[in-house]
């Protein structure tokens, strides 16, 4: 049938053909047209099954010649159809085009930009799939061949392995199999999904025999959990702390993915990582394993040298709880956006919330969106008015963080190696006396900011940027500027004790200059890897079964194996029934014979000391 005939009886299917952005397949009257247009169009309809690259190849000018030697004046006009997105368009088409041009241009499918970042046409904690794989990432860096090796032909031997999008599963790992584990969606309210873990009776028991496994104070315990139910999440977040302790950074590294990989298998089929309009309570229990794998799944990738992966994941982490930010990831994406160079996205964050939020009364914000303007405006590629106006705001925000916070200066130089001036050294707005009159939660603040961006001020070009600004600060202070009193008036009335999500985050990072300024209150009380200061007002679906005791009819000697045993009960479960005797006289058997197990065990767990082997049997016979 000639392709004209079929396209003046087939005027749907050239609709169809049109929605889906894949014009090539009948642009043309050649046969290299059609091949082009059949690629074309095999790779939008790729992308869009995948569900993660729509708008990108979908959205390039085609490639194609823009005349056709063929008289066919119909293929002309299709051909004119193809190029609207920004070409010549026949006159009698123009009312049919608008509306191709209008789905084309939707917000949703707005591409990046040639350096990465992302268009403002999104929303602010958009996720995409493809920067949630550190794989992809390291492409960019050293080359697929660098990254892949040998691991394509045994990626044909998995069969049984889903894909994901949060980790790739591993041919070493178990088995998967239904853990107990889904997830619920509670509600939505204003276009927003709530959603909820849940834990099925199965999964309880396991989560119970944990909690003994954690009270016992042995690890080894908490492997033969997981040797039987290999993908329990607590125990695999507990684990990979003690791996993590005992500086096995790649087993600990895998006990976080399988985890994550655990919680993905039970997503709701609703439920999406990318579209920022899901939310998990922290406040139940059961969300908390997603968050906090999340969170120590990012902190191996910057570890790793996967800044723009990690950034992706925190902005996941914020996309589900927003407004609360119970890991107070706050603390972390300005770090993360400069590590990945994604200075729009950190100055896009800081003009969107600063509103409601007040992210410039956080050291980290007020110092770090600074920076970002500086390093935006030294991009020789923009134009010269927005290199300018990113001078300005840079000059303007720097200065203003100074004010605020004067006790980052000094150790913040003192982390970079640089030795400050006489002037700066001497004056007392930013000497010793700034960095004690601080309370304590401004100090715990400004100590984990310093501690984890410090690297990134040692570029000379920063400090030569920086100097200017002390000075002028200085200048400011001694003409008393109403700003510099305005802002230690701030300074006294706030931060007055830091909430508890921030503490949070302090004993997640593990940064020892944040760390040592913990109070007391959280210092003093026990903190479980699986969930680290939970909230006060938990909302709690299930309860742990309280231990049966009898402390009325044990003995001395009954105690006193308990106290080695916790498990040994000498009473064993002795039914009261009345049944004379014979039922008495099989109990006291039962009884010894339990006591017995008991003490051969206990022996058996004994291990003595061998005395140290003397090598000098004569010795010098001296005492010191």
């Amino acid at each position: 049938i000639p392709a004209e005939e079929s396209e003046d009886e087939l005027p749907a299917g050239e609709e169809r053909a049109d929605t889906r952005l894949s014009e090539g397949d009948t642009a043309g009257g050649d046969q290299e047209g059609r091949k082009d247009g059949r690629k074309e169009g095999a790779v939008t309809e790729e992308t869009d099954g995948d569900g993660h690259r729509e708008g990108q190849e979908a959205e390039q000018p085609d490639r194609t010649p823009a005349s056709s030697n063929k008289p066919r004046k119909k293929k002309k006009k299709r051909k004119t159809k193809k190029n609207a997105a920004g070409e010549t368009v026949e006159d009698n088409d123009l009312e049919d085009i608008d509306s191709l041009l209008e789905r084309i241009e939707d917000p949703g499918l707005a591409p990046q930009s040639q350096g990465g970042i992302i268009t403002d046409s999104r929303p602010l904690l958009y996720v995409e799939h493809r920067n949630l794989n550190p794989e992809n990432e390291l492409k960019r860096y050293f080359g697929a061949r660098a990254v892949l090796g040998d691991q394509r032909p045994r990626q044909r031997q998995r069969q049984y392995v889903r894909s994901m999008w949060l980790t790739a599963p591993k041919n070493t790992w178990p088995r998967y199999s239904k853990t107990g584990i889904t997830m619920q969606l509670l509600d939505t309210r204003r276009g927003v999904q709530h959603f909820t873990f849940e834990h099925h009776r199965e999964y309880q028991q396991v989560q119970f025999k944990f909690l003994d496994a954690v009270e016992s104070m042995d690890p080894n315990n908490i492997v033969l959990l997981l040797q039987m139910n290999p993908y329990h999440v607590d125990s695999l977040l507990q684990l990979s702390d003690v791996c993590r302790m005992q500086e096995d950074q790649e087993m600990a590294r895998d006990l976080i993915e399988r985890a994550l990989y655990s919680l993905e298998c039970a997503f709701h089929p609703v439920f999406s990582l990318t579209s920022g309009a899901c939310r998990l309570d922290y406040r139940r229990p059961e969300n908390r394993a997603f968050f906090l794998a999340l969170f120590k799944h990012l902190m191996f990738l910057e570890k790793r040298g996967c800044p723009r992966t990690a950034l992706e994941f925190c902005k996941l982490i914020l996309s589900l709880d927003p407004e609360n930010d119970p890991l107070c990831v706050l603390l972390l994406i300005d770090f993360l956006s400069l590590r990945a160079r994604e200075y729009t996205f950190l100055t896009r964050l800081f003009q969107e919330w600063e509103s409601h939020r007040n992210l410039s009364q956080l050291p980290n914000f007020a110092f770090s969106v600074p920076l970002a303007y500086f390093f935006l405006s030294q991009q020789e590629e923009r134009p010269e008015l927005e290199r300018s106006q990113a001078r300005e705001q840079a000059a303007r925000l720097i200065q203003l963080a100074l004010v605020m916070f004067p006790s980052v200066l000094m150790p913040l130089l003192d982390h970079c190696s640089v030795q400050p001036d006489a002037r700066v050294a001497s004056h007392p707005f930013f000497g010793l006396n700034a960095q004690i009159s601080q309370s304590p939660a401004l100090n715990q603040l400004t100590s984990l900011y310093v501690g984890r961006t410090h690297a990134l001020w040692k570029d000379p070009a920063v400090m030569a940027w920086l100097e200017p600004h002390v000075h002028e600060v200085l200048r400011m202070v001694e003409a008393q500027d109403a700003l510099v009193q305005e802002a230690e008036h701030k300074r006294k009335m706030r931060y007055q004790s830091a909430p508890r999500n921030i503490y949070r985050h302090i004993i997640l990072s593990e940064m020892k200059e944040a760390t040592a300024a913990l109070p007391l209150e959280v210092t003093s009380q026990p903190v479980m890897g699986f969930d680290p200061l939970p909230p006060l007002d938990s909302i709690v679906s299930y309860t742990r079964p309280e231990r049966t005791s009898h402390p009325s009819n044990e003995s001395s000697l009954s105690l006193f194996f308990r106290s080695l045993l916790p498990n040994f009960n000498l009473q064993g479960d002795i039914r009261h029934d009345g049944d004379g005797e014979a039922r008495a006289a099989q109990d006291l058997n039962q009884g010894v014979n339990r006591l017995m197990a008991a003490m051969r065990d206990m022996l058996a767990n004994i291990q003595f000391q061998e005395p140290p082997r003397d090598d000098n049997p004569e010795g010098d016979g001296d005492w010191d």
